[in-house]
């Protein structure tokens, strides 16, 4: 909002105006990337297993993908806030260890593009992460695509060979 002051030709912004555009933009920002968030969800999960919570300013989904369950957290709607996709691909603790680590950075290097494997809470997941800030549609669906795909193309083979007994 443009303030002047009577009889003066020049305008400034007020603190209290540019908090309330910021404001302005970021929830039209979050209004996109949810819909952007749910519209790519919509398209991966075909047997419509997709459920949402909403957490403090935040949100987490989780639908099936093939032979695993992909999970999507945005944790607020800032460009300071983080959306993360992730999937669990095997159960810790697992056969040869040494040879998994080993194999998942090999996978890390040359089959993640820009996901990659972790370790969360004993097991072997696919996982994305990025802020929000300056991040496009096309980078949501990529993110979310990329997780759930490499998830679903390395559980089961990950699973043979290196589950437990």
């Amino acid at each position: 909002m443009t303030t002047s002051q009577p009889g003066s030709n020049t305008s400034r912004q007020t603190p209290s105006d540019d908090d309330a555009a910021n404001s302005q933009a970021d929830s039209i920002t979050a209004a996109n990337i949810v819909d952007v968030i749910e519209t790519v969800i919509d398209s991966l999960d075909s047997d419509n297993t997709a459920l949402v919570s909403t957490t403090d300013g935040g949100y987490v989904w989780k639908f099936k993908y093939g032979t695993v369950e992909v999970f999507v957290q945005l944790t607020g709607l800032s460009s300071e806030d983080t959306i993360s996709a992730w999937s669990a691909v095997l159960k810790l603790p697992a056969k040869d260890e040494a040879k998994l680590t080993r194999k998942l950075l090999e996978l890390n290097w040359s089959g993640t593009l820009e996901a990659r494997f972790a370790i969360l809470q004993n097991e072997v997941v696919v996982l994305s992460a990025r802020s929000l800030a300056d991040l496009s549609p096309g980078e949501i669906s990529r993110a979310i695509t990329l997780v759930a795909t490499i998830a679903d193309e390395q559980d089961e083979p990950l699973q043979a060979e290196f589950g437990a007994s």
